[in-house]
């Protein structure tokens, strides 16, 4: 989780104004039940009346009145009410209305209430001509301090409506319409209730979209952080996460992320929000039932926990069972034919329904898992809803409750209840994300074992690529043994240095070291006298023409995978390389010439072809030093020399190096190295090594004709 929120950290602003608007949202949400309920409380049942003192009151109902206030506060009863200026047309006496600076003081209103409450209760249980009317003053308060000790018992709400049921009838001997009085207010909250939603809705809208956003950047910005990580990898790393690891975590993992992060934005926020308002809302509409919150909030806590503890261990499972189905999916398709030429499509066909059906049996346990919290947080919410409906039932039955404040705690519950549930939801997708997360993670804070200098040096100007290497060694991470032991040897310009041995001797191993796929154990490499870990890998592969031992291609065209090293380079230079790679003949052929597509991988041409395509790539980046790691492998023998002559011209500036399995493809370099389990047994060139390099004669032997092996050993002799 704490990962999720790193990746969320550079878009803090964003978030803070998400944050706001829903709070906005919130305050619309929460605010729709307390209308509700002033809709049926005040609206329908006390005809529109929500003063709890009467605004207007015929003189005699308010001599009345003060019958049953105490004698002291008498006072300040008459002192509040002045004489109505436009007497009412369907009442004859006098009419008295509240003095305006009462009403817009606060303080006064609250006094007012506290006073007239219960006197207005009592008020309809006695008329005017009552003995309680003849009583003495002292009498009469004394009477009325008895009873208010009888009412203190007695709800709130219950003196609330009783005032209200006065209040109306005070209006309706004064002629005022309670009708157009009752639906003038219901039109009115309705009117408030319509602008809170349509704001709620316009809030919803907004935070959707700034999550969207926000989610989206951020996949963005992982999956662009990942490639560059990725790309920066050496070898090593590579060995550490396999290919269709990296594929999910760049894909499937992000995507997990992305889509967690919007929920993050869109409802985890929300939810305290809403939780935390609703619980205050509550505890004003009533405190006595505020335990049926808790026991809704304990039942989904400890179904979610059950949830957790079964499915939790399973998330992690299914990324490597993903992981798993997409490596067998890799092997299958890229070595199809191979599967066909040995006729083994029914052991594949079983390798990958067992990955499937593994991954399959899996999800389904967590799906179920999943699809059976539904039905259980359904039933505690209309559990619930029965049980508030009960209990409340019985509060407006003695008076404690009214219908509306039912409603609206039902409403209040809902809510609550609804935003644990929102946060339950996100925290069962919870424990995939985090696994993703922390996959994603493990990529961006792995530490790359090829890195840059903190002060990389530059190469001098007038280098001319010659490659020294100084007694060194190389082990592979985790490894052992060395691979490679003390070599020393220098390959010059305008020479050809060739390395042969027998296979798993260390050849490629020995020149993937020059462009730092690895670094060196012991010893050092140099070119030009510089050692090439103090210079940048974008300088030192810069310098590099490299031609891999599998031909690597590019979708796209054959030009852009010619120019690939040299995107700047001219339409001549891509015929010459191609003519020196022996390209020029197949290329013409094709129908679109060098803009023909290449298929991902180079898979609509043939090894030889990709082979050739791939030498020309590196001669059209015209570099100091050439690599070719067995690179002629795939051509012909005819090919292969018409090759070797072209390249002799262009290279004799250069520094080549060649891996090779065959005699003939190094008979004339300057310098042959051989190699035997990361030895150097020999060096010396193809004559000199047939006279002291026992290892290198078993290799002539097996490969050149006796004629030929002889006439080399009279020359040598």
């Amino acid at each position: 989780m704490i990962k999720l929120f790193k990746f969320l950290k550079p878009y803090g602003g964003a978030v803070l104004a998400i944050l706001c608007v829903l709070v906005v949202q919130a305050y619309c949400d929460l605010s729709l039940p307390t209308y509700t309920s002033d809709i049926v409380n005040v609206g329908l049942q006390q005809k529109g009346i929500d003063e709890k003192v009467p605004e207007m009151i015929g003189e005699e109902d308010l001599d009345h009145l003060l019958l049953f206030v105490p004698s002291e506060k008498q006072e300040i009863v008459k002192e509040a009410y002045v004489a109505k200026e436009s007497v009412s047309e369907n009442y004859e006496g006098n009419v008295l209305e509240l003095a305006e600076d009462v009403k817009e003081d606060e303080d006064r209103m609250a006094e007012l209430s506290e006073i007239l409450g219960k006197p207005m209760l009592l008020c309809s249980g006695f008329d005017s001509g009552s003995d309680f009317g003849m009583m003495e003053e002292s009498q009469r308060d004394a009477a009325i301090e008895s009873i208010e000790e009888q009412l203190a018992v007695m709800p709130e709400t219950m003196v609330e409506q009783s005032a209200a049921v006065y209040i109306a009838g005070a209006y309706e001997k004064l002629g005022v319409d309670l009708d157009r009085r009752e639906t003038r207010y219901i039109l009115a909250t309705g009117a408030k209730m319509l602008a809170l939603a349509a704001l709620g809705m316009l809030a919803s809208i907004l935070v959707g979209l700034l999550a969207s956003r926000v989610g989206a950047r951020i996949g963005q910005t992982l999956r662009k952080d990942v490639f560059r990580k990725v790309v920066g990898f050496s070898n090593g790393e590579f060995d550490k996460f396999s290919s269709a690891s990296l594929i999910t975590r760049s894909t499937n993992d992000i995507q997990q992320i992305q889509l967690l992060t919007v929920m993050i934005l869109r409802m985890v926020m929300y939810a305290p929000i809403m939780a935390a308002g609703g619980i205050f809302k509550v505890f004003r509409t009533n405190v006595d039932m505020s335990w049926i919150i808790a026991l809704a909030v304990a039942l989904i806590v400890m179904v979610v926990a059950v949830l957790f503890i079964v499915v939790m261990p399973k998330f992690k499972v299914v990324q490597s069972m993903v992981d798993r189905l997409n490596l067998v999916s890799r092997e299958i398709l890229t070595g199809l034919q191979v599967i066909r030429a040995f006729s083994t499509e029914r052991y594949e066909e079983k390798r990958f329904d067992g990955a499937n059906r593994d991954l399959t049996k899996t999800n389904l346990f967590v799906n179920r898992a999943m699809t059976f919290m539904m039905p259980m947080m359904m039933l505690i919410m209309n559990g619930i809803a029965v049980l508030i409906v009960w209990i409340g039932g019985h509060s407006i039955n003695d008076g404690s409750m009214q219908v509306g404040d039912m409603m609206a705690f039902i409403q209040y519950t809902m809510q609550i209840i609804m935003s644990f549930l929102m946060i339950c939801m996100i925290s069962v997708m919870l424990p995939r994300a985090a696994v993703s997360a922390d996959r994603v993670d493990e990529i961006l804070t792995s530490s790359t074992l090829i890195h840059d200098p903190e002060n990389p040096k530059d190469f001098a100007g007038n280098g001319t690529g010659e490659v020294v290497f100084d007694h060194v060694s190389f082990r592979y991470p985790g490894a052992e043994e060395d691979v490679l032991q003390d070599l020393s040897f220098t390959a010059r310009p305008g020479e050809t240095t060739a390395f042969i041995g027998s296979t798993g001797s260390g050849k490629s191993t020995l020149v993937n070291l020059i462009p730092r796929f690895y670094d060196v154990t012991d010893g050092r490499i140099l070119i030009d006298g510089m050692d090439i870990r103090e210079v940048s890998q974008h300088d030192l592969r810069d310098r590099l023409g490299y031609v891999p031992q599998k031909g690597v291609l590019f979708s796209g065209d054959i030009a852009s995978n010619i120019l690939y090293g040299n995107p700047d380079g001219s339409e001549e230079e891509m015929t010459e390389a191609a003519n020196i790679a022996q390209a020029e003949e197949f290329i013409v052929q094709k129908q679109k010439g060098y803009h023909s597509p290449i298929a991902q991988g180079g898979s609509n041409v043939s090894g030889g072809q990709k082979q050739r395509l791939s030498i020309a790539r590196a001669v059209a980046k015209h570099p100091d030093i050439y690599i070719f790691d067995d690179s002629f492998s795939a051509l012909d023998y005819k090919t292969d020399v018409k090759l070797r002559n072209a390249l002799k011209a262009k290279t004799k500036d250069s520094t080549v190096m060649i891996v090779a399995q065959r005699i003939s493809t190094i008979l004339h370099a300057e310098q042959i190295i051989v190699l035997d389990d990361g030895k150097i047994v020999g060096k010396g060139t193809h004559k000199e090594l047939l006279q002291n390099c026992e290892e290198y004669y078993q290799i002539a032997s097996s490969q050149l004709s006796e004629k030929e092996l002889e006439d080399d050993m009279k020359e040598v002799g």
